[in-house]
């Protein structure tokens, strides 16, 4: 109980004195016009309120990742919570600050191209095609578990419920963001939050001994906390996907001052959502063995359906019904959508096409790949999710070293949670079944070899800084 409460209180400070000495190495503009006015063009670019902003931010990027990922994530015991925390306040919190705020700089720029601005072409090139594949696998996974849900709970078939799912995605991909997102995710945010919220209440008045800090590894199969954990709990730490959901919110935002409060809380917000989920998860069971079992038989939305009914009563079982539904889907839409984006950026200099078609085309280039993967297995899904995920992530943070450096700020904030990642996705890459499949022990020494590359080259990069440099306000808004 006390390290659950604890948590939760450092992550509040985290936001109130990490997240603002972010702000400051960051150097905001308040005074600067945005491009949610610059460009208003009532499609992408149109001003919204700090708080609308927020919340769609936090829909976009969570979803049910902070819920089923702290869940599994909950099966290697309290080291989770440190994981949280930790990762939280010192990565996720920085990558999804700089993706926004470095999108915003841009003129509302897509997470590929502030890759090409400031790690190169080539990595663009590498960015895009995995980008665009984080985006179908997102749509695909996110969509399959709520259209089993509503064939199982009405008299509609799982297909039929796929097409529908999937026309609303195309809507919501191509219609004005305040049409649809921008009217019906404040409502679908207070679900999410009303639903952490009572959990956590009931889990602290239920009597249950919430498992006090340890950093032992408690998995039932043993599977290594290094660097799986990392991986199974993503959206509740750091994830890749909330760089390719910023831009969108990014372009909306009305000062350069509410950046703090839109996407480091957000990322913040997510972080607590996960702490009382993983926190439930370990709890509930009777221990990390209960959990496995549990998850084996009756998967990742079995256990919050159960958790939610007998904490919460018959409300809780409502309001975990229309979480699996509705929070999945608010990923997958928006996944669509960022996915649109990013094909727009890369071809609308390369192709003469008028905007509209392509935006329409676009849309389908994703959405119909994602709609035929959803009629596979999720957990198969979902372990490619992760993969590239966290990939996507450890680009964002050395795309954000790359601006620190350049105009000579502490590259460190971002630079320490770079390498951590660097080391944790080479090992995984290398030790995960949908990787090379490597032995442990061989994956350690991989994963060790690269990170010593890496640090070799930030290291070479720190030390070419010598000459003065300029003032990012050269790159204020620029398309």
């Amino acid at each position: 109980m006390i390290t659950f409460i604890s948590s939760i209180i450092i992550l509040i400070l985290g936001y109130v004195f990490y997240g603002k000495y972010i702000e400051r190495v960051f150097e905001i503009y308040p005074d600067k016009e945005t491009p949610a006015y610059s460009k208003q063009d009532n499609m992408d670019f149109v001003p919204m309120p700090a708080w609308k902003g927020w919340m769609i931010q936090l829909l976009n990027i969570a979803g049910l990742g902070p819920i089923f990922g702290a869940v599994s994530g909950a099966l290697y015991g309290p080291v989770a919570f440190i994981w949280i925390v930790v990762g939280c306040i010192i990565a996720g919190g920085v990558h999804d600050y700089f993706s926004g705020m470095l999108s915003l700089r841009h003129g509302g720029a897509q997470f590929p191209k502030l890759v090409q601005h400031y790690l190169g072409k080539f990595i663009r090139i590498f960015t895009d095609i995995v980008s665009v594949v984080l985006m179908v696998l997102v749509a695909a996974a996110f969509v399959a578990g709520p259209a089993q849900l509503l064939s199982s709970k009405t008299p509609i078939s799982f297909l039929v419920a796929l097409i529908i799912i999937f026309a609303y995605f195309i809507l919501a991909a191509i219609l004005p963001i305040n049409k649809i997102i921008g009217r019906i995710y404040p409502i679908f945010g207070v679900i999410l939050i009303v639903m952490a919220v009572s959990v956590a209440v009931a889990l602290i008045f239920s009597g249950k001994p919430i498992p006090e800090i340890t950093v032992q590894n408690l998995h039932p199969s043993g599977i290594p906390v290094w660097p799986l954990l990392m991986v199974t709990i993503s959206c509740g730490a750091i994830s890749g996907f909330h760089c390719t959901q910023s831009p969108i919110i990014s372009r909306t935002v009305k000062n350069e001052s509410e950046g703090r409060k839109v996407f480091y809380g957000a990322m913040i917000s997510e972080g607590i959502i996960a702490l009382i989920w993983a926190a439930a998860g370990m709890t509930f069971f009777g221990g990390t063995k209960g959990l496995g079992s549990q998850l084996q038989s009756i998967g990742p939305a079995g256990v919050v359906d159960q958790i939610s009914i007998q904490l919460l009563g018959p409300v809780g079982g409502v309001l975990a019904l229309l979480g699996v539904i509705i929070l999945p889907i608010t990923t997958g839409d928006t996944a669509l959508r960022s996915s649109r984006m990013i094909i727009e950026d890369f071809v609308k200099d390369k192709v003469s096409i008028n905007s509209k078609a392509l935006m329409i085309a676009a849309s389908f280039a994703v959405g119909i790949p994602a709609f035929f993967l959803s009629t596979i297995d999720y957990s198969f899904l979902w372990r490619y999710v992760g993969f590239t995920n966290q990939i996507v992530a450890t680009v964002m943070l050395w795309v954000s070293v790359s601006y620190l450096l350049r105009y000579n700020k502490a590259h460190l904030v971002a630079g320490i949670p770079a390498l951590f990642m660097t080391g944790a996705v080479s090992v995984y890459v290398l030790y995960a079944p949908e990787g090379l499949s490597l032995p442990y022990n061989t994956a350690l020494i991989g994963g060790a070899v690269v990170f010593i590359i890496v640090s070799i080259l930030y290291v070479r990069a720190i030390l070419k800084q010598t000459e003065p440099i300029a003032s990012p306000t050269q790159d204020l808004y620029t398309s």
